[in-house]
């Protein structure tokens, strides 16, 4: 069996999104003909805990850990004396509006001292330490997943030191990231950070991107393939029946449910509105309404809500394991997908948006309705990408998935998803490694 050697910053028992991708990879992949080789901080920064991905981890997946060093602590410190609760700072840290003198000075520090982030002293004591584990343990393949993108420097000077092909998984773009031009930078420090980007988009063998708008966007950076493997759902989270018996109707709740992080800036303000105008000309509808949050949510979407009047319809679940998170998708009336309102959203495809997908629930996504997650809703008829202002759209999908609702017709239109299912995208996965490792060399000396 083929060995790949896969830098992530991200494993279990870290949860959240950014987990997700390698550990399905790396369930499936086995049988694919290729054992990973995991190498991941033994002491990582971890904003959730979820214990359950562990049992995911096929036996013969090596995992190999060395500790990290990294000024996040610290950081995080600056920004607690500013007055901000643990949650802000976890939710939403660098673009949060209205900073402090000392979360100034901390962005400043994070953008230009700790280049490309605060992982960076992780970089050589990694290329060190695999440079030797290799010697003893080879590998046919390096595989560098970011962010963060230090990941990807260490994945470069292995390769290059060592010869060996290597692809660069890019989860989100570099400098075309929403919070790049947060991060007060110097114009030299910008110029390094794109310098970088180049740098290892044009020695890796392979770019893989998650969405179709960032494969174009590095496809014109370098002449090195850049290929299209977007995130997906794992049937086996997926229970094959349909929830027929929380379809709805007129007794039973309409639950409108989002899962995972939910930060300040993708804060739905018109949503609330409509929702709470419905509950005001609607008495049954106000009854029934549930809005539900599983997941981390920044304090101001709370706020916003109670603001709006709609406290005794919010059900704040908090964060949960991952298989609870599919349960709640899987019995909702109607799942939300707002994205943060950054232009640089509109290449951005949410890993969440694919278990959405297997819920077989209608999706209302919120952001520019001509971007990649609309490209996807539209192609598989699940659901729609409504602009943040649009009050009057918002208003009229809400409406009729509430007359769905009542009617007991919440499943969509069943559309053809397979493509996005784990195993369909591992096997992709590994058809590149056999490609790329069949060159036996890394291809830019």
């Amino acid at each position: 069996m083929k060995r790949v050697l896969i830098i992530s910053y991200y494993w279990p028992p870290t949860g959240g999104s950014g987990v997700q991708r390698w550990v399905k990879f790396a369930k499936y992949l086995p049988s694919e003909g290729w054992q990973p080789v995991i190498y991941t901080p033994e002491n990582p920064e971890q904003l959730a805990v979820d214990h359950t991905l562990e049992t995911e981890i096929p036996a013969e997946v090596e995992v190999i850990k060395t500790h990290i060093t990294e000024p996040y602590e610290l950081y995080k410190k600056f920004l607690r004396k500013s007055g901000h609760s643990n949650e802000v700072v976890e939710v939403n840290p660098v673009n949060a509006q209205n900073k402090s003198f000392l979360q100034k000075a901390a962005m400043w520090v994070r953008g230009n001292l700790f280049r490309p982030d605060p992982r960076c002293l992780w970089i050589s004591p990694s290329v060190k330490f695999l440079k030797k584990y290799l010697e003893e343990h080879p590998v046919d393949l390096i595989v560098s997943t970011g962010p963060p993108q230090s990941m990807h420097l260490i994945g470069r000077r292995l390769a290059l030191e060592t010869g060996l092909p290597w692809i660069a998984d890019f989860r989100d773009p570099w400098t075309k990231i929403f919070y790049f031009k947060h991060l007060s930078m110097t114009s030299s420090t910008e110029r390094w950070h794109k310098k970088m980007e180049k740098k290892v988009l044009d020695d890796a063998s392979v770019v893989v991107a998650v969405s179709p708008l960032v494969q174009q966007e590095f496809q014109a950076m370098t002449q090195t393939p850049v290929e299209l493997i977007t995130n997906g759902f794992d049937v086996c989270d997926i229970p094959s029946e349909r929830y027929v018996e929380a379809d709805g109707g007129p007794d039973k709740d309409f639950v409108i449910t989002h899962t995972g992080l939910f930060a300040a800036d993708g804060n739905p303000t018109v949503l609330w509105k409509v929702l709470a105008d419905k509950c005001a000309s609607d008495k049954v509808f106000a009854e029934l309404l549930k809005i539900k949050l599983v997941g981390k949510t920044d304090k101001q979407i709370l706020e916003s809500i109670e603001a709006a009047g709609l406290s005794a319809n919010l059900i704040d679940m908090g964060y949960q394991p991952h298989a609870e998170a599919i349960e709640q998708q899987r019995s909702a009336s109607l799942l939300i997908l707002p994205l943060r309102k950054e232009p640089e959203y509109k290449a951005v495809l949410p890993g969440k948006l694919f278990e959405y997908l297997a819920s077989w629930r209608p999706v209302l996504g919120i952001g520019q309705p001509d971007g990649a997650m609309s490209m996807i809703l539209n192609s598989t008829k699940t659901g729609v990408v409504l602009d943040w202002t649009d009050e009057a759209s918002i208003s009229r999908f809400i409406e009729l998935c509430w007359q769905n609702h009542l009617a007991g017709r919440l499943t969509v239109d069943d559309a053809d998803i397979s493509q996005f299912t784990r195993e369909n995208l591992t096997r992709r996965m590994a058809a590149l490694f056999d490609r790329v490792a069949e060159h036996k060399t890394h291809s830019h000396p």
